[in-house]
C-alpha cells in the first residue's frame, strides 16, 4: 500500500524525502518549484543528483508532482494562455528530468465561456504544451475538482471529454481527490453509493486511467461545490467513506497522498496516515 502526503520542498527538492520519511510515508507529492510564481529557476545537475540520491535512500516509492496554481490552459486571456503553456511545458520537462512519473493538474477555468468551449480550449492548449515540452514519458493527471465558479473537471464527463479530444490520450490519466469529488456530487459514504460512484467513473473514464488519489476529508456538505480540506474522519465524508476506499482491492497499489491541514511538526500527517492504515484493516 502506497500511502503518504504532499510535502514541502523548502531547503531544496531533496528535503521532501526527509519530511515524508518522518511520517513513515510510502507515497509523495511535491511542487518542483515555487508554485506562486511564474518564474521557474532551472534545474541543475546537482539538484537532480541530490533528488535521485534522497529518493533511493527513501525507497522505491511513487512520487507525483503538482503544477503551479497560476496555470490556466482553459483561459480566454491570450497572455495568461501563453504563460500557462510555457509554464506547463517546463513543469513536464522538470518531472521528466527528475524521473517523476506524474504531473497532477487542475483542468483550468473557462472564465465564463462555458464548459464546451473551455474543454476544447484546454485540450488544445494542453496538446501544445506537451508538444513544446519535448517530453516522451511524463504523464499528466487531470485532477477532479469541486466545481467552484467556472472551474472545469468537476464531472467525470468533463474529464473524459478532455481525454477524448486530446491528441495525446496515452499521456493522460486522472488524480481522484476525495474532497473535490464529494463536493462535486459523488458520494462514497456507504457501500452502495461508493460502488455507484466508481462504476460511473469506470463507465465514463475507465478505472485504468485512475493513477493517484488525494485523500482529503471536507469541511463542507455533500454537493456544496466548495473546496475546503479537513482531517480524515473529521469532516462530512467521515470514516466510513474512507474505509470503503481503503478496503477496495482495486486501488491497493494506487498511490494515495494527504493534502489535509498540516502543522509544523507533521503530527497531523502522522495521525491522518495512522487513521487511514487502521481503516484499511479488515475486521
Amino acid at each position: 500500500m502506497y500511502l503518504g502526503a504532499h510535502m514541502s520542498i523548502a531547503g531544496g527538492l531533496h528535503m521532501a524525502f526527509e519530511r515524508i520519511g518522518m511520517v513513515g510515508g510510502t507515497a509523495l507529492q511535491i511542487f518542483t518549484r515555487n508554485q506562486r510564481q511564474w518564474k521557474i529557476p532551472p534545474l541543475t545537475g546537482y539538484d537532480i543528483e541530490l533528488f535521485s540520491m534522497a529518493w533511493e535512500q527513501w525507497g522505491n516509492h511513487p512520487i507525483a508532482a503538482h503544477d503551479s496554481y497560476l496555470i490556466n490552459l482553459a483561459s480566454n486571456k491570450p497572455e495568461q494562455v501563453d504563460r500557462s503553456i510555457l509554464g506547463f511545458a517546463e513543469e513536464l520537462r522538470r518531472i521528466e528530468a527528475l524521473s517523476v512519473s506524474w504531473l497532477v493538474t487542475h483542468p483550468g477555468s473557462h472564465l465564463g465561456d462555458g464548459v464546451e468551449v473551455g474543454v476544447a480550449r484546454y485540450a488544445a492548449n494542453l496538446d501544445i504544451a506537451i508538444e513544446q515540452s519535448g517530453t516522451k514519458t511524463a504523464m499528466v493527471l487531470l485532477e477532479t475538482t469541486a466545481g467552484q465558479g467556472t472551474n472545469l473537471g468537476s464531472t467525470f464527463e468533463e474529464l473524459a471529454a478532455i481525454i477524448q479530444v486530446s491528441k495525446y490520450p496515452e499521456r493522460l490519466g486522472v488524480c481522484y481527490d476525495t474532497c473535490h469529488t464529494f463536493a462535486a456530487g459523488y458520494d462514497i459514504r456507504t457501500p452502495e453509493v461508493y460502488a455507484a460512484t466508481f462504476a460511473a467513473f469506470d463507465r465514463t473514464i475507465g478505472l485504468d486511467r485512475l493513477k493517484f488519489f488525494h485523500m482529503n476529508d471536507t469541511k463542507n456538505e455533500f454537493n456544496s461545490h466548495k473546496d475546503r480540506h479537513e482531517h480524515i474522519g473529521k469532516g462530512t465524508i467521515g470514516l466510513d467513506g474512507f474505509r470503503n476506499l481503503m478496503q477496495d482491492a482495486r486501488f491497493t497499489d494506487v498511490p494515495k497522498t494527504l493534502e489535509t491541514p498540516k502543522d509544523k511538526n507533521l503530527q497531523d500527517d502522522i495521525r491522518n496516515l495512522q487513521t487511514l492504515r487502521e481503516l484499511a484493516q479488515k475486521i
